[in-house]
């Protein structure tokens, strides 16, 4: 199952906050050179990478007097706002120090939910690519608001991955990968060494993971971000951070961390938008019939078909597609608005040309 990147194919690293930093300390400058030193071991391996990173709130706390994170949204983009530069800076010191530039990119959902900005984000990072500098990229946190948040750095990854047509996404944590159960509360929790992406006990961990103390993520992030890369044909391994080679190991196919084996043919760059970039403006729960007749024969999804609508959406809006027992099968755009479906108006709600099947 395993196996090596393809030479001349990016590979994105994601790294937390809470491998970065620790409680009342900030940026540890040991953990940043790490993360410095596993990056440019890809690219001296002929691997360009780019590099998604957390730590700008995790940075700004001591510098005003903090602990732990502030509770209020204004509070967080304050932090990030003082810390985002001190990011960057120990960043380009550890790259500087080996010759590498670097470069910031901050995102936000409404730039990737709009296609040509989209699009341009993918041009400008594999120019830094082609140009030899490392992007790191992160969440604009400071403007950013909850309704344009992407939810987490694990799933920006896998966005970027998309953007950059990854040959690997590579998530460092706080632990040798995933495991069957709590290591920190089980010392003889099994590790997982490798796993398909619909693999059934990826759902069980999805549930019954917590969210971490430093960091916005957890198991259910990383889970969610490699079952998002594994629509493009990505595999992901998640490894540990404080190991320096196991960047190198993982993109030359040795065995570390939990891999997790992606689809095996990737989905068109449009529909990877559709699916990934778009956020959700409604829900369209769908009968057995037209589940029956997405998911086997391909079809669009007819007025008739929708049992159940939520949200006031537009047309050209993307909605999620559920079916009778609520659980995600696709997600698409729509030819008809919330009204026109709610009305009984006759026709395709979603287009097949338009829509993502998930399932």
């Amino acid at each position: 199952m395993r196996r090596p990147a393809a030479l001349g194919r990016p590979v994105v690293v994601k790294v937390g906050s809470s491998s970065l930093s620790a409680p009342g300390v900030g940026l540890a400058s040991d953990a940043i050179l790490r993360v410095a030193e596993q990056v440019e071991s890809l690219w001296q391996s002929g691997r360009p990478a780019v590099l998604v990173s957390s730590g700008a709130v995790a940075a700004g706390l001591p510098v005003l007097g903090l602990t732990s994170p502030p509770a209020d949204l204004p509070g967080s983009q304050v932090a990030a706002a003082v810390g985002q530069s001190r990011l960057m800076e120990s960043y380009g010191g550890a790259f500087g120090a080996q010759g590498r530039v670097t470069g910031q990119v901050l995102l936000t959902r409404d730039v990737l939910a709009r296609r040509e900005q989209y699009l341009h984000s993918r041009e400008a990072l594999e120019r830094m690519l082609d140009l030899g500098v490392v992007p790191i990229v992160n969440e604009n946190d400071t403007v950013v608001v909850d309704e344009l948040k992407l939810g987490d750095n694990d799933r920006l990854a896998a966005i970027v991955a998309h953007l950059v047509d990854a040959a690997m996404l590579i998530i460092l944590t706080d632990t040798a990968g995933l495991y069957l159960s709590d290591p920190r509360l089980q010392p003889q929790a099994e590790m997982i060494s490798a796993v398909m992406y619909t693999d059934e006990v990826l759902d069980e961990l999805w549930a019954t993971s917590s969210k971490g103390v430093l960091g916005s993520g957890g198991v259910a992030t990383k889970i969610a971000a490699a079952r998002m890369a594994a629509w493009s044909g990505i595999p992901t391994v998640i490894a540990p951070a404080d190991d320096v080679e196991v960047t190198l190991k993982a993109a030359t196919g040795a065995d570390v961390g939990t891999w997790v084996e992606p689809h095996p043919a990737k989905l068109p760059s449009r529909k990877l938008w559709i699916a990934f970039g778009l956020p959700a403006a409604g829900k369209l729960t769908v009968d057995d019939g037209a589940r029956n007749a997405l998911v086997a024969n391909g079809s669009s999804l007819l007025a008739v078909g929708v049992a159940n609508v939520e949200g006031d959406f537009g047309v050209g809006d993307a909605v999620e597609i559920l079916d009778s027992a609520g659980s995600l099968i696709g997600k698409g755009l729509t030819r008809l608005a919330a009204r026109e479906v709610t009305a009984g108006l006759s026709g395709p709600v979603v287009h097949r040309d338009d829509m993502v099947v998930l399932v």
